[in-house]
Protein backbone atom coordinates (compact mmCIF):
# COMPACT_ATOMS: atom_id res chain seq x y z
CA UNK A 1 0.00 0.00 0.00
CA UNK A 2 2.92 2.35 0.66
CA UNK A 3 3.81 2.37 -3.04
CA UNK A 4 0.68 4.50 -3.50
CA UNK A 5 1.92 7.21 -1.11
CA UNK A 6 4.29 9.97 -2.25
CA UNK A 7 5.73 12.56 0.12
CA UNK A 8 6.10 16.13 -1.20
CA UNK A 9 8.78 18.26 0.41
CA UNK A 10 10.69 21.36 -0.68
CA UNK A 11 14.11 22.93 -0.68
CA UNK A 12 12.78 25.64 1.64
CA UNK A 13 9.55 27.11 2.99
CA UNK A 14 8.77 29.17 -0.12
CA UNK A 15 9.37 26.54 -2.80
CA UNK A 16 5.67 26.39 -3.69
CA UNK A 17 4.88 22.88 -2.43
CA UNK A 18 1.12 23.41 -2.31
CA UNK A 19 1.08 24.72 -5.86
CA UNK A 20 3.23 21.82 -7.11
CA UNK A 21 1.23 19.23 -5.16
CA UNK A 22 -2.05 20.40 -6.67
CA UNK A 23 -0.56 20.50 -10.15
CA UNK A 24 0.89 16.98 -9.98
CA UNK A 25 -2.38 15.63 -8.55
CA UNK A 26 -4.31 17.18 -11.44
CA UNK A 27 -1.90 15.83 -14.06
CA UNK A 28 -2.10 12.31 -12.61
CA UNK A 29 -5.90 12.55 -12.54
CA UNK A 30 -5.82 13.41 -16.26
CA UNK A 31 -4.03 10.09 -16.78
CA UNK A 32 -7.01 8.29 -15.26
CA UNK A 33 -5.65 7.82 -11.75
CA UNK A 34 -7.82 8.38 -8.69
CA UNK A 35 -5.68 10.89 -6.76
CA UNK A 36 -6.03 12.62 -3.40
CA UNK A 37 -3.77 15.02 -1.52
CA UNK A 38 -3.12 15.23 2.20
CA UNK A 39 -1.45 17.89 4.32
CA UNK A 40 0.73 16.11 6.87
CA UNK A 41 0.61 18.92 9.44
CA UNK A 42 -1.00 22.30 8.76
CA UNK A 43 0.13 25.32 10.75
CA UNK A 44 -1.19 28.87 10.73
CA UNK A 45 -4.81 27.77 10.43
CA UNK A 46 -7.70 27.06 12.77
CA UNK A 47 -9.73 23.93 12.18
CA UNK A 48 -9.03 23.66 8.46
CA UNK A 49 -6.12 23.48 6.01
CA UNK A 50 -5.67 26.33 3.54
CA UNK A 51 -3.18 24.19 1.61
CA UNK A 52 -5.86 21.56 0.94
CA UNK A 53 -8.08 24.36 -0.38
CA UNK A 54 -5.26 25.37 -2.77
CA UNK A 55 -4.90 21.76 -3.92
CA UNK A 56 -8.61 21.43 -4.59
CA UNK A 57 -8.79 24.69 -6.53
CA UNK A 58 -5.90 23.64 -8.76
CA UNK A 59 -7.41 20.16 -9.15
CA UNK A 60 -10.73 21.85 -10.04
CA UNK A 61 -12.67 19.80 -7.53
CA UNK A 62 -14.81 20.55 -4.51
CA UNK A 63 -13.99 19.40 -1.01
CA UNK A 64 -14.99 15.75 -0.75
CA UNK A 65 -16.08 13.53 2.12
CA UNK A 66 -12.50 12.69 3.06
CA UNK A 67 -11.71 16.40 3.36
CA UNK A 68 -14.80 16.96 5.49
CA UNK A 69 -13.83 13.99 7.67
CA UNK A 70 -10.35 15.59 8.11
CA UNK A 71 -8.54 12.55 6.70
CA UNK A 72 -6.69 14.93 4.37
CA UNK A 73 -5.82 17.35 7.19
CA UNK A 74 -5.43 15.23 10.33
CA UNK A 75 -3.43 17.78 12.34
CA UNK A 76 -4.03 21.55 12.20
CA UNK A 77 -2.30 24.08 14.47
CA UNK A 78 -3.07 27.76 14.78
CA UNK A 79 0.37 29.41 14.85
CA UNK A 80 2.23 29.90 11.53
CA UNK A 81 5.49 28.23 12.45
CA UNK A 82 7.29 24.91 12.10
CA UNK A 83 5.21 22.06 13.55
CA UNK A 84 7.32 21.59 16.69
CA UNK A 85 6.80 25.23 17.70
CA UNK A 86 3.16 25.42 16.58
CA UNK A 87 2.36 22.33 18.67
CA UNK A 88 4.09 23.85 21.70
CA UNK A 89 2.14 27.11 21.34
CA UNK A 90 -1.18 25.25 21.00
CA UNK A 91 -0.19 23.14 24.04
CA UNK A 92 -0.80 19.76 22.47
CA UNK A 93 1.38 17.11 20.93
CA UNK A 94 1.23 16.04 17.29
CA UNK A 95 -0.65 12.74 17.03
CA UNK A 96 1.46 10.79 14.53
CA UNK A 97 -0.65 7.65 14.95
CA UNK A 98 -3.68 9.66 13.85
CA UNK A 99 -1.76 10.99 10.84
CA UNK A 100 -0.54 7.56 9.75
CA UNK A 101 -3.99 6.04 10.17
CA UNK A 102 -5.49 8.80 7.99
CA UNK A 103 -2.79 8.37 5.32
CA UNK A 104 -3.29 4.60 5.19
CA UNK A 105 -7.05 4.96 5.00
CA UNK A 106 -6.67 7.28 2.00
CA UNK A 107 -4.25 4.81 0.38
CA UNK A 108 -6.95 2.13 0.60
CA UNK A 109 -9.37 4.35 -1.33
CA UNK A 110 -7.15 6.01 -3.94
CA UNK A 111 -4.56 5.05 -6.56
CA UNK A 112 -2.17 7.78 -5.41
CA UNK A 113 -1.87 9.84 -2.23
CA UNK A 114 0.30 12.99 -2.28
CA UNK A 115 1.31 13.94 1.26
CA UNK A 116 2.53 17.53 1.46
CA UNK A 117 4.94 18.26 4.30
CA UNK A 118 5.53 21.51 6.13
CA UNK A 119 8.53 23.60 5.09
CA UNK A 120 11.67 21.88 3.84
CA UNK A 121 13.32 18.54 4.46
CA UNK A 122 14.99 19.68 7.66
CA UNK A 123 11.91 21.29 9.19
CA UNK A 124 11.47 19.96 12.74
CA UNK A 125 8.22 18.12 13.40
CA UNK A 126 9.14 17.62 17.06
CA UNK A 127 12.16 18.48 19.17
CA UNK A 128 13.67 15.11 18.20
CA UNK A 129 12.32 14.43 14.69
CA UNK A 130 12.87 16.28 11.41
CA UNK A 131 10.71 15.94 8.31
CA UNK A 132 13.47 13.94 6.62
CA UNK A 133 13.44 11.52 9.56
CA UNK A 134 9.71 10.96 9.07
CA UNK A 135 10.16 10.29 5.34
CA UNK A 136 13.02 7.88 6.04
CA UNK A 137 11.11 6.00 8.73
CA UNK A 138 8.01 5.61 6.55
CA UNK A 139 10.06 4.76 3.44
CA UNK A 140 7.89 7.02 1.32
CA UNK A 141 9.15 7.87 -2.18
CA UNK A 142 9.89 11.58 -2.34
CA UNK A 143 8.90 14.41 -4.65
CA UNK A 144 11.28 17.33 -4.06
CA UNK A 145 10.03 20.78 -5.06
CA UNK A 146 12.63 23.31 -6.18
CA UNK A 147 12.43 26.55 -8.14
CA UNK A 148 14.25 29.05 -10.31
CA UNK A 149 14.84 31.56 -7.54
CA UNK A 150 18.32 32.92 -6.88
CA UNK A 151 19.89 30.59 -4.31
CA UNK A 152 17.82 27.57 -5.23
CA UNK A 153 20.79 25.66 -6.66
CA UNK A 154 22.51 25.75 -3.28
CA UNK A 155 19.38 24.64 -1.42
CA UNK A 156 18.63 21.95 -4.00
CA UNK A 157 22.11 20.42 -3.89
CA UNK A 158 22.13 20.45 -0.09
CA UNK A 159 18.77 18.64 -0.20
CA UNK A 160 20.20 16.13 -2.69
CA UNK A 161 23.10 15.38 -0.33
CA UNK A 162 20.73 14.79 2.58
CA UNK A 163 18.45 12.57 0.47
CA UNK A 164 21.42 10.51 -0.73
CA UNK A 165 22.78 10.11 2.78
CA UNK A 166 19.41 8.86 4.11
CA UNK A 167 18.97 6.55 1.08
CA UNK A 168 15.54 8.04 0.34
CA UNK A 169 13.99 7.14 -3.01
CA UNK A 170 13.84 10.42 -4.92
CA UNK A 171 11.07 9.68 -7.41
CA UNK A 172 10.58 13.15 -8.90
CA UNK A 173 12.07 16.63 -8.78
CA UNK A 174 9.40 19.27 -9.43
CA UNK A 175 10.90 22.45 -10.90
CA UNK A 176 8.41 25.13 -9.98
CA UNK A 177 7.98 28.12 -12.30
CA UNK A 178 5.17 29.81 -10.38
CA UNK A 179 7.31 32.79 -9.32
CA UNK A 180 6.51 35.57 -11.79
CA UNK A 181 9.18 38.01 -10.70
CA UNK A 182 12.24 35.82 -11.17
CA UNK A 183 15.16 36.55 -13.48
CA UNK A 184 14.54 34.41 -16.57
CA UNK A 185 18.28 33.91 -17.21
CA UNK A 186 18.82 32.59 -13.68
CA UNK A 187 15.65 30.50 -13.86
CA UNK A 188 16.73 28.84 -17.10
CA UNK A 189 20.31 28.24 -15.97
CA UNK A 190 19.17 26.81 -12.63
CA UNK A 191 17.02 24.30 -14.47
CA UNK A 192 19.90 23.17 -16.71
CA UNK A 193 22.32 22.92 -13.79
CA UNK A 194 19.91 20.94 -11.59
CA UNK A 195 19.00 18.65 -14.49
CA UNK A 196 22.68 17.87 -15.20
CA UNK A 197 23.31 17.26 -11.50
CA UNK A 198 20.34 14.90 -11.30
CA UNK A 199 21.70 12.87 -14.22
CA UNK A 200 24.90 12.24 -12.25
CA UNK A 201 23.47 11.81 -8.77
CA UNK A 202 19.92 10.49 -9.36
CA UNK A 203 19.81 9.11 -12.92
CA UNK A 204 16.47 7.33 -12.35
CA UNK A 205 14.71 10.41 -10.97
CA UNK A 206 12.23 12.12 -13.28
CA UNK A 207 11.95 15.88 -13.69
CA UNK A 208 8.53 17.57 -13.61
CA UNK A 209 8.16 21.16 -14.85
CA UNK A 210 5.43 22.93 -12.90
CA UNK A 211 4.16 25.85 -15.05
CA UNK A 212 2.74 29.22 -14.01
CA UNK A 213 -0.79 28.59 -15.22
CA UNK A 214 -2.35 28.34 -11.75
CA UNK A 215 -0.65 31.39 -10.29
CA UNK A 216 -3.97 33.12 -9.60
CA UNK A 217 -4.51 30.62 -6.77
CA UNK A 218 -1.55 32.00 -4.85
CA UNK A 219 -2.24 35.72 -5.32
Amino acid sequence: MKEKIFFVSGIDTDAGKSYATGFIAKEWAKQGLNVITQKLIQTGNTGFSEDILIHREIMEMNLNEDDKAFLTMPEVFSYPASPHLAARIDKREIDFNKIEKATNELAQKYDRVLVEGAGGLMTPLTEEMLTIDYITNKKYPLILVTSGKLGSINHTLLSFEAIKKRKIELKYVAYNLYHNDENSLIQHDNLLFIERYMQKMFPKTKLIIVPKIYQKVLV
